[in-house]
């Protein structure tokens, strides 16, 4: 067997042979340069060439640590300078990588870089030789494939004539029970089966069908009938008992075809046993450009398909193509919580211990940009229908980002094992952003990268057991989420935040806009929580405690570890609700000084709805909302309530206009969904709403409220009426 690596740069004169009739064309510096991998016959040297993955090379372009490729291009030759483990690895990558070539081929039949023909037949006589695993494994199926009648037919004899009752054997070890004067044999005794060798082996060759079958994933049709050697009893057939025992039954076969049935088991035993191959012609199985074939096995193993996301997400507008993407749980919310986030990967095939480029990172930041502005072109559509189900990223509140998790994912192999564990490369991510210690901001994305074991996805993805898969999916997901938490608070402090009794919060961070923007987010279903991150660095030690200090005179704040739930570490103080001032101190505006300001002279429908519009909600907030839903009567539309810039809202009683009117000076505005109100409190909410939120009560004079509807009744009773200050001062009293 001959060992070729993936682009290393041979000499011509050692390898020119051996790549014959595949490529042996030499560079400028008259080298060869291997641009495939897999495996194929050399029929001028008569032995079997298999070209690993360039993973397998360090830094040094070392194999396992310590071989240059040139000395182990002979494996045979060197086979006593390779550990045990060494020469079982190599062996085994070989059945790997054969399977996930398989499996890329079959799951994308039109692809253009895998090569394969297959002209080999595997018999008697004076032919090539070949004994690599692979070959065994592959004999071992076909025969099972030509074979099953010739199954089927010893089947059947060998079971003939079973199960018979011994009736000496019953009558003379076992009581009867005399019934009728009949008697009755409650246990009886069968007749012995005698050992028989053609048996044996067909149980000792279907047992490593099933072993082939759970252990690499090749599918074989194992015939009924036999009970198989499984488990703990198999693993000492491998470990020797197996080579034992066909010897000690060899003698029993004369026929040719159980003499190779025979030769095959015990060379997969022994896998250095010589095995026959009938041909002279090439037989191959290689691929280029393996990075392709290793982004499919990545996307396969931890990503979403690509038909699951809309246009424009992971095949962007701007033709970038992002290699993996999957929604998972998001890194502030606890396992609990129904929350989730867009992952965004991108898969490197390099040799070992390879830096990511300039280019990789600014590809990978593109991403993550792209991903937040079809977020935004989405949400800022406003279409019910359209972002139904979709993550919204950015919290209008604070204007702040959740955390976008993005990743490389890259091979390794530094060890003789498939070792399942993701490895994070640095504790340090690589960060891009515009402003510094501000993690919600848009513009701060940062970049985790880890290693997995090729061996171990490669053989993952070989298998192509679906059961097998999802679970490492869902594993390897999670182990992804913990990593990046772990990584972001080595470099944040994370906080919760309530805000004081006597504090509007949403009103608070607004009016301090530039002072929290990007440190400040909302990313919890109770809104009156809020996470605060400030960076661990030293130099920003001084800024981030002035910063605590100022929301501190406000806010509730304790230390929150990402995943924590913030009910569990500060606990919400309860809000009263708003109490009515004395009329004779509230702020008196002119009407004279307001004639261009908009004017909503709304109502009320009764005490609950009061109360609410008073701070009886889920904020204590002073607000009144205006319907929008174009199916309902007196809804305003859309395009009106953002462009009209109301000053004050005007309430009265619709059920009682003796009583007295509140004015309400407005501070912003906000549009509410059905789900958003329910979550309000608001009694019945149907469809959404245009709410005006309120900082303070005042009083613009007595104004006549009946004349005002009097003079608006072509509206429906109770519709928002929409008055200039110039208008209303000629209802005043």
């Amino acid at each position: 067997m001959k060992i070729l690596i993936e682009e290393h740069k041979y000499n011509a004169d050692p390898v020119k042979n051996i790549l014959n009739g595949i490529s042996n064309l030499c560079d400028v510096e008259g080298k060869i340069n291997v641009k495939y991998i897999g495996y194929f016959y050399n029929s001028s040297l008569k032995d079997c060439v298999f070209i690993l993955p360039k993973v397998l090379l360090d830094a040094n372009e070392k194999v396992f640590g310590k071989y240059n490729p040139e000395e182990i291009i002979d494996l045979d030759a060197v086979e006593s300078k390779l550990t045990r483990e060494e020469h079982t690895f190599i062996y085994e990558l070989a059945v790997w990588i054969y399977r996930a070539i398989v499996v890329y081929k079959d799951n994308k039949p039109d692809n253009t870089i895998v090569r394969r023909q297959f002209i080999s037949q595997m018999s008697k006589g004076r032919l090539r030789q070949s004994n690599t695993f692979l070959d065994i494994i592959l004999a071992l199926l076909k025969f099972n494939k030509e074979n099953q009648q010739l199954f089927f037919f010893i089947l059947k004899n060998i079971h003939s004539g079973l199960n018979k009752i011994n009736w000496n054997k019953t009558i003379n070890q076992n009581k009867a029970i005399i019934q009728d004067d009949t008697p009755i044999y409650t246990q009886i005794v069968n007749k012995k089966k005698k050992i028989n060798f053609d048996e044996e082996l067909l149980i000792i060759f279907f047992s490593i069908l099933n072993y082939i079958h759970e252990e690499y994933g090749f599918s074989a049709h194992i015939t009924l009938g036999f009970e198989l050697i499984k488990g703990p009893a198999f693993r000492q057939y491998l470990n020797g008992k197996g080579l034992v025992r066909l010897r000690q039954i060899k003698y029993k076969y004369f026929s040719d075809i159980a003499l190779y049935l025979w030769d095959l088991c015990f060379a997969f035993f022994d896998q250095s046993k010589r095995i026959n191959v009938e041909t002279n012609d090439q037989e191959y199985l290689l691929v280029s450009d393996f990075d392709i074939v290793f982004e499919a096995i990545i996307d396969d193993l931890v990503g979403d398909p690509r038909k699951s996301f809309p246009l424009g997400l992971v095949d962007q507008d701007d033709g970038k193509r992002v290699d993996h993407m999957y929604r998972y749980k998001d890194l502030v919310h606890s396992d609990a919580e129904q929350s989730s986030i867009y992952y965004i990967g991108d898969s490197k095939y390099y040799k070992q211990r390879t830096t990511i480029g300039k280019e990789a990172l600014y590809k990978q930041f593109t991403y993550a940009r792209n991903v937040i502005q079809w977020n935004l072109d989405l949400f800022s559509e406003n279409d019910p229908e359209k972002i139904l189900g979709h993550i919204k990223l950015r919290d209008d509140i604070t204007e702040g980002y959740n955390v976008i998790p993005n990743f490389f994912i890259s091979a390794t192999q530094n060890e003789l094992n498939k070792n399942e564990n993701i490895q994070l490369v640095s504790e340090i991510p690589e960060v891009c952003c515009q402003f510094e210690n501000r993690l919600f901001d848009r513009d701060t994305l940062l970049v985790a990268r880890y290693n997995v074991n090729f061996l171990f996805v490669v053989s993952l993805y070989g298998r192509n057991n679906t059961s097998q898969k999802k679970n490492w999916k869902r594993k390897v997901r999670e182990m992804f989420r913990g990593e990046i938490r772990r990584m972001l608070e080595r470099q944040y402090q994370f906080y919760v935040m309530v805000a004081h009794t006597d504090i509007i919060g949403d009103q608070f961070l607004r009016e301090n806009f530039q002072m929290v923007l990007g440190k400040v987010f909302t990313p919890y279903a109770d809104k009156d929580y809020y996470s605060l991150a400030l960076d661990k660095a030293v130099k920003y030690k001084e800024e981030n405690d002035s910063l605590l200090t100022i929301l501190g005179q406000n806010f509730d704040i304790r230390e929150c570890r990402l995943g924590d739930r913030p009910e569990n570490i500060l606990e919400k103080p309860l809000r009263t609700s708003y109490a009515t001032p004395d009329p004779r101190y509230l702020t008196f505006h002119w009407l004279e000084k307001y004639p261009e300001a908009n004017i909503v002279v709304g109502c009320y429908k009764n005490q609950e709805h009061l109360d609410w519009i008073l701070g009886k909600n889920d904020k204590g907030t002073l607000l009144y909302n205006v319907r929008l839903d174009k199916s309902r009567e007196g809804a305003l539309p859309v395009s009106q309530a953002r462009t009209c810039k109301v000053s004050f809202v005007v309430l009265y009683d619709v059920m009682n206009l003796d009583n007295a009117i509140r004015v309400f000076r407005v501070h912003h505005t906000a549009i509410m969904d059905e789900k958003r109100m329910e979550k309000a409190e608001y009694p019945n909410p149907h469809g959404r709403y245009f709410c005006y939120v309120f900082d303070e009560e005042v009083s613009l004079g007595k104004l006549d409220v009946g004349k005002i509807l009097e003079d608006h009744s072509d509206l429906p009773r109770g519709a928002p009426i929409y008055l200039k200050g110039s208008e209303l001062i000629g209802y005043r009293e």
